[in-house]
């Protein structure tokens, strides 16, 4: 799944080419697009029509757009593969393509393309964050903490939460209500830079410790983010059909077999949580006593 840089990317996009904007008609395409709006398509397509853009927002990997009059916003699903594009209306159709938004004034259209389906839209109210200064979000996102990019963020805090918890360091990094817009990819690149291995205990990591990972997950998708995010295939663009390419300056993830770019130990890769953990045996050492 796309994750907060990657996101980024996107909503940067959507909001230099949609922000202002009043929609003039929407086109859901495909059944699964509108099933998180409980009462259906037509009524998602009637309810946006006539709207203005107001903003492109983003908390963690969670990304919508503010729309004006009530307090609400459509909540764009990324899922596995979903994409926002920015095309002219001539353009062909993509094979994927689930919804065209269409503009009063003109070129060019927003198009949501998901080849796996798991993506999708839908209108939600906007509530309090569960963070006191994190202002009003989507009702969907209300629980998810604020990330290391936003103004808000607090990185005490972050640490306290993290340590709180009684499992797994990585486990740690991937729930999104102690810090958000982590996933699989900067998890494991964050534990390479900070030499911590995956399965460190939350509650036995001393305080410098948790900062430094949190703070190098911090700096790792900044860079990420200056690169257009990672892009493995073409399932991960921007709003013009453009991959990033921090694939090429990943240091663990997906380098299995490789040599430490440290120390020159082959990094491995180990099953976890239905995915892959890849880190250095030698700069990453094993607990004694590992959590599940």
């Amino acid at each position: 799944m796309p994750e907060l840089p990657e996101v980024e990317v996107v909503r940067r996009g959507v909001a230099a080419h949609v922000t202002g904007r009043t929609v003039r008609d929407v086109q859901l395409l495909h059944p699964r697009v509108a099933r998180r709006h409980v009462p259906g398509a037509v009524d998602l397509a009637g309810r946006l029509a006539g709207r203005t853009v107001e903003a492109a927002r983003r908390r963690g990997k969670y990304l919508w757009l503010q729309l004006d009059g009530e307090a609400e916003a459509l909540v764009v699903h990324l899922g596995m593969s979903g994409q926002l594009l920015v095309q002219p209306g001539a353009a062909p159709h993509e094979t994927h393509l689930r919804a065209r938004f269409t503009f009063d004034d003109g070129d060019p259209e927003l198009r949501f393309v998901d080849q796996r389906t798991f993506g999708g839209l839908a209108l939600e109210a906007l509530v309090p964050a569960s963070e006191a200064s994190a202002g009003t979000v989507p009702s969907s996102v209300a629980h998810i903490a604020l990330d290391p990019l936003d103004p808000a963020y607090d990185l005490e805090a972050a640490v306290a939460r993290l340590r709180a918890r009684r499992t797994g360091l990585k486990r740690a990094l991937l729930d999104q209500t102690v810090v958000s817009g982590i996933g699989n990819i900067y998890a494991d690149e964050a534990l390479w830079r900070a030499r911590l291995h995956y399965a460190r205990a939350t509650e036995t990591l001393p305080r410098p410790a948790v900062r430094r990972v949190l703070t190098e997950a911090a700096e790792v998708m900044r860079e990420a983010l200056a690169q257009g995010g990672t892009s493995f295939d073409a399932l991960y663009v921007n709003v013009n059909g453009a991959s990033g390419y921090f694939d090429r300056s990943l240091h663990a993830y997906g380098q299995a077999g490789r040599p430490c770019d440290r120390c020159g130990t082959p990094i491995r890769r180990e099953a976890f949580m239905n995915r892959s953990s890849f880190f250095c045996p030698k700069d990453q050492p094993r607990p004694r006593a590992p959590r599940a």
